[in-house]
């Protein structure tokens, strides 16, 4: 009986075993089988969640486990240097919204099927072959090439008479690599009875001319004609010397080449029309026998690293013009010559100038607007970061009597005025003649604001003269030290006409004579005043 007790619990003790290791068998498979079918099903869902994404279409089930990447944020929109302190102004001027640009190729990176060399269209430059031919060949084979590059080499002198590289339909992206030097013609066939222009580009999309070189315009052949002659700056008028004669700018003893005399139409050096994202950097332009660069009609404007040099005796030889251009940017300049080192016409909008050397030159001016009874608008600039030395003016808006339309929301800060005559002015009875005709309507002045301006001046530190009819408006201005330098000329104490608006803090000299508030009645803008 103990025998069979025995043998059955043996028995049952195997059978127990045998179960127990049939169970764990089957455990481990379907162990296995499951971490096999998981594999599987991530391998089958990550190729569909490829087609999935190339499709566009997401599945809420794919999409759960994954955290959405966030947009990248658009950068910080461009905005001037800080400056001392000031009270907040509303209407001061915005900074420009400029156009994109789009990447533009170097000289280097270009694939030498985009580079046009004016050497390899015949170009000479030995300095006396007339080469305007193959700079014109030049042009026209680039101009058929997205983002090509004209290259006017170092080392070369070109002489190249008037001439227009002109769309509208040139490809877009041109660069106009000047390394060498291209000089204007001073005989008077070359110019027949005059131009308004020698080098010009015209209706272009994303036009840059850069590089190290120079053009010169060799103007003492045109200024030494009648230089008297030549318009007269209004504020000379109020610049007496101590011995009580007014000083007139010298003849200039310099002929032509064949000692004829040149046109009385006298080009501006370098000029932009109708264009959309021009760039001009690196480049200097020299003795333009009229404006040295200008902008005229054009939309996203980018100007640095670039020189102006002329004589400060040289006639209405502005450096910079704008007119009817917006989203404006000039920086990092050198400015010399004989007017307005940058002058702003009507038609100009969201314009910012900052750290500018000028001088010699006769400042920085908005206008003459409003001549012979037209509308001018002018709108949001700034101007700001600027150093002067022995110019004419420093900051000055002039406007001429009979106008009408307005320039609204102009700042000057930060400028650093060293003997200059005039270093604030506004003048709304501009005259470049003898006598101008008075007149009751006028361009309307308002939200002009000066902030940390500081130097010295030679004979008058302010000059506000408004329009008797139109008085300027919501004028301020804050952390003025101008201090006096006798030199050569009567000094006068600060003037103001028809001015109104408000000091933010004492000025030295003081400047009592700004009227605190609104004109009297507190007259509506008229329809006359809007742009």
């Amino acid at each position: 009986m103990g025998s069979i007790s025995c043998r059955h619990f043996t028995f049952l003790l195997i059978i127990v075993l045998l179960i127990w290791s049939s169970s764990m068998e089957g455990c481990y498979a379907r162990r296995g089988k499951h971490w096999r079918q998981s594999r599987g099903i991530g391998v089958s869902l990550s190729k569909k969640k490829g087609k999935i994404h190339g499709t566009g279409y997401h599945h809420g089930h794919v999409n759960k486990s994954k955290k959405k990447t966030p947009s990248p944020k658009a950068p910080p929109a461009f905005s001037p240097p800080s400056s001392t302190p000031s009270p907040p102004i509303s209407s001061r001027p915005s900074p420009p919204i400029l156009a994109p640009r789009p990447p533009q190729k170097g000289y280097g990176n270009a694939p030498s099927t985009s580079i046009f060399n004016v050497l390899n269209f015949g170009a000479k430059g030995d300095g006396t072959t007339d080469d305007t031919k193959a700079f014109q060949a030049a042009w026209a084979a680039a101009c058929k090439v997205e983002a090509s590059t004209i290259v006017v080499p170092s080392d070369s002198v070109f002489l190249v008479g008037p001439i227009s590289f002109s769309g509208p339909y040139c490809q877009h992206d041109i660069v106009f690599q000047l390394d060498g030097t291209i000089i204007a013609p001073t005989n008077t066939r070359a110019w027949g009875s005059g131009t308004l222009q020698w080098l010009q580009f015209t209706k272009l999309v994303g036009i840059t001319i850069q590089g190290s070189g120079t053009i010169d315009g060799r103007g003492a052949a045109w200024w030494q004609d009648s230089p008297l002659q030549h318009p007269v700056d209004s504020e000379s008028k109020l610049i007496v010397p101590l011995n009580g004669t007014v000083g007139r700018n010298p003849s200039i003893p310099i002929q032509g080449s064949l000692g004829g005399k040149m046109p009385s139409i006298k080009p501006t050096a370098l000029r932009f029309y109708g264009s959309f994202n021009v760039s001009v950097t690196g480049i200097t332009i020299q003795n333009s026998p009229q404006c040295h660069l200008k902008f005229d009609t054009c939309i996203g404007v980018s100007v640095y690293n670039f020189s102006v040099s002329s004589p400060g005796d040289s006639p209405n030889t502005d450096g910079i013009h704008l007119q009817n251009s917006r989203d404006v940017l000039i920086r990092s300049t050198n400015v010399a010559c004989g007017d307005d080192c940058v002058s702003i016409q009507t038609g100009c909008t969201n314009v910012y100038i900052h750290n500018i050397n000028c001088g010699p030159g006769h400042g920085i001016s908005i206008g003459g607007l409003g001549k012979d009874e037209t509308r001018a608008c002018v709108s949001n600039i700034t101007i700001r970061d600027i150093i002067m030395h022995q110019t004419m003016n420093g900051v000055r808006i002039k406007t001429w009597q009979g106008g009408s339309g307005s320039v609204q929301g102009v700042l000057f800060s930060n400028i650093i005025v060293s003997e200059v005559q005039l270093p604030i002015v506004i003048d709304q009875f501009y005259c470049d003649k003898t006598t101008c005709k008075n007149q009751s309507s006028a361009v309307a002045l308002s939200g002009i604001h000066y902030e940390n301006i500081r130097g010295t001046y030679t004979v008058k530190p302010v000059h506000l003269a408004c329009s008797d009819n139109v008085p300027c408006t919501q004028v301020t201005l804050n952390d003025i030290e101008l201090k006096p330098l006798q030199e050569r000329y009567h000094m006068y104490d600060p003037y103001c006409w028809q001015t109104f608006g408000e000091l933010y803090s004492p000025t030295e000299p003081p400047i009592e004579c700004l009227q605190i508030g609104k004109p009297p009645g507190n007259r509506i803008q008229a329809d006359h005043d809007s742009c």
